[in-house]
């Protein structure tokens, strides 16, 4: 068995980041960025106001009470093309062009308007309540750095910027190949020795949330005609993971099927728990990472394994599964020589930290203990026994699960 450090340096290491691709920015939520977003123009273009109020010059209220004419009017969307002089004042809205000679804002709180006559309660100073042209960004500007995930805000950033297509990566293609005589999907007729698959569906949501694409290619049955077909299948994909079968069971045939189609193998087993038997190689210049078929260990590889894949496949340089610290809610046995992944529950002692308690029932067949998790507590290699109270590293539901 070989440690996930290096299971997972042998995975990133033989992938490589995919090609870009131009897509418009309404579809670029969630994508990650191939080159930097470059700002297009000036925001704002020239010096604006951030209040409704009027436009003076700083030095005619410098002192309150005080008493202008009001000579025009500078609305959003337009302008008042004279020039603000001494004793002057221009009615001006949120983000309207501040008008020449003008170097105040005096917020219409602080104003008594009579007709024409404006007068000023409160003392005004220069700048006030004025932003100043390129206060947001200016031509040239790096707004957004290539490797990052796009958010809401960076994509009202990069339209901002007047940019109406970003180079993305493209989304890895990821080929899901579920495998045994046992399996069914959801809805069909389950007949007496069968079980419904879970493990397809729950690896194509991990990759979807990742910023892949999941496609099913089916359930391949206990025989190497069946395996044979749909590996077929996986040419062209970006990735390849197949989902049971590489234990050392006599039906466990996908080893055998990809070897007889020259299967370069990296590593078979990993010191995990749960996962065991976890594969991965290369077959027809197709990255092949065979999962095991128990649901919770599926998944919970999927986390560990097939969630830092897509990040090196999409060029992210974040950690695709970052740890936290919690006290641990009850004693844990020193742990063998598999890291060990402990479904667990969150909750705060009076001191407002986190808690993590384990449940009683750890088995890999269990979904719904998995789906009940907040957390994953992580156990390295040879850790000696813990007392509760003592911290802990743990992994966040955090959608990963």
């Amino acid at each position: 068995m070989i440690s996930i450090e290096d299971a997972l340096r042998a995975i990133t290491g033989a992938l490589e980041t995919l090609p870009a691709e131009m897509v418009p920015l309404s579809q670029a939520a969630g994508r990650v960025l191939a080159a930097d977003v470059i700002s297009r123009r000036c925001q704002p273009p020239v010096a604006v106001s951030a209040m409704d109020g009027w436009a003076v010059r700083a030095a005619d209220v410098a002192q309150a009470p005080a008493e202008l004419t009001e000579i025009g009017e500078s609305p959003a969307g337009g302008s008042f093309d004279g020039t603000v002089g001494p004793g002057e004042a221009v009615r001006i809205f949120t983000g309207a062009p501040l008008p020449a000679g003008a170097d105040c804002i005096v917020i219409q709180e602080n104003i008594e308007a009579i007709g024409k006559r404006i007068k000023v309660a409160v003392a005004g100073r220069a700048n006030a309540h004025i932003r100043a042209a390129g206060l947001d960004f200016r031509p040239g500007q790096i707004g957004l750095a290539a490797g990052r995930r796009l958010g809401p805000s960076d994509i009202g950033l990069a339209a901002a910027m007047d940019n109406p297509w970003l180079s993305v990566r493209r989304k890895p293609r990821v080929a899901l190949l579920s495998t045994g005589d046992e399996l069914v999907r959801p809805g069909e007729p389950i007949g007496p020795n069968q079980i419904v698959s879970s493990n397809s569906f729950a690896l194509a949501a991990l990759i979807e949330a990742s910023g892949g694409i999941a496609i099913d290619l089916g359930i391949a049955r206990d025989n190497r005609d069946s395996l044979t077909g749909l590996v077929e299948a996986a040419r062209g994909f970006d990735l390849l993971v197949t989902l049971g079968g590489i234990s050392v069971g006599a039906y466990d045939l996908v080893r055998d099927v990809l070897g007889s189609r020259g299967l370069r193998l990296d590593f078979w087993q990993i010191a995990i728990r749960p996962g065991k038997p976890l594969m991965f190689g290369e077959c027809d210049g197709i990255p092949v990472l065979g999962i095991p078929g128990n649901p919770v260990s599926s998944l919970i590889c999927g986390v560990v394994f097939l969630r830092p894949a897509l990040h090196r496949l999409l060029g992210l340089d974040d950690d695709p599964i970052p740890p936290a610290s919690a006290l641990l809610g009850t004693e844990l046995r020193a742990n063998d020589r598999r890291q060990d992944y402990i479904r667990a529950r969150l909750s705060r002692n009076a001191a407002g930290t986190e808690v993590a308690t384990p449940f009683s029932t750890q088995d890999s067949s269990m979904l719904s203990v998995l789906a009940t998790a907040d957390c994953l507590i992580v156990r390295p290699p040879f850790a000696p026994a813990a007392k509760a109270g003592e911290p802990v590293t743990v992994i966040h539901r955090a959608g990963l699960w």
